[in-house]
């Protein structure tokens, strides 16, 4: 059996800011350099430069007979098929994630999946034990927005809920706070370092996992020689 290749284990990242010089941008190169650095493969999806449309289409919604993705959706289903992380990257807007990363979770995550396949809780076609990892920022403090409750409701509605119901896993979530204009370069520099080593965490434990599937694969075929 071939040994793992480090660099067949992709990461999707999925940016959601339409500022080409926010420090979100910054967060989606450092996670890519460090995925490279470990050998690994990052693929990044900056979606509003991409012009990436939002909307859910009145086609597009699933279970509606001869329901197909739109091209588009297709080319982003394609990608996720390979990978073995899907990495989220946005600021919070009011509480929640920018527009387009829900419509990216609309439209590309969600193309067929029906509301009876979530209610019986059976596994995602493809997306059943890929990892999900967040990274996102706020203006305000982590403290208050765990104050105004805003906090746990996100992580309830959001993050949790999208692990369950499309089999991910993992609980890879790193919020930078206080993160606004004028913020002091060396408090940028810290957070940066703070997302290489989750990064190179993340690595570790997908390569580490991928090595004890090929070893559980291996004692399978030993076991019908």
């Amino acid at each position: 059996m071939d040994h793992v290749d480090p660099k067949d284990i992709r990461h999707l990242v999925v940016l959601g800011h339409p500022a080409e010089q926010s420090f979100n941008r910054s967060v989606a190169e450092a996670y890519c350099h460090t995925v490279e650095e470990c050998g690994q493969t990052a693929i990044l999806r900056d979606l509003y430069a991409m012009g990436f449309d939002p909307l859910l289409k009145a086609d597009e919604r699933p279970g509606l007979p001869g329901f197909a993705p739109s091209p588009d959706v297709r080319q982003e289903l394609d990608l996720i098929r390979d990978c073995a992380v899907i990495t989220l990257i946005y600021p919070l807007w009011f509480g929640m994630p920018p527009a387009i990363i829900k419509g990216y979770l609309d439209r590309v995550l969600g193309a067929g999946v029906l509301a009876s396949e979530l209610k019986e809780g059976s596994p995602h076609h493809f997306l059943h034990g890929k990892r999900l990892a967040i990274f996102s920022s706020s203006g305000s403090t982590r403290p208050w927005l765990e104050e105004k409750g805003h906090w746990r409701s996100l992580r309830q509605a959001f993050e949790i809920y999208l692990g369950e119901i499309f089999s991910l896993k993992g609980d890879d979530h790193l919020h930078f706070d206080a993160i606004v204009s004028n913020s002091p370069e060396q408090y940028i520099h810290e957070n940066l370092e703070m997302l290489h080593e989750r990064a190179r965490t993340i690595c570790a434990t997908v390569l580490s996992e991928r090595h004890a599937r090929q070893m559980r694969l291996l004692c399978g075929e030993r076991a019908l020689a």
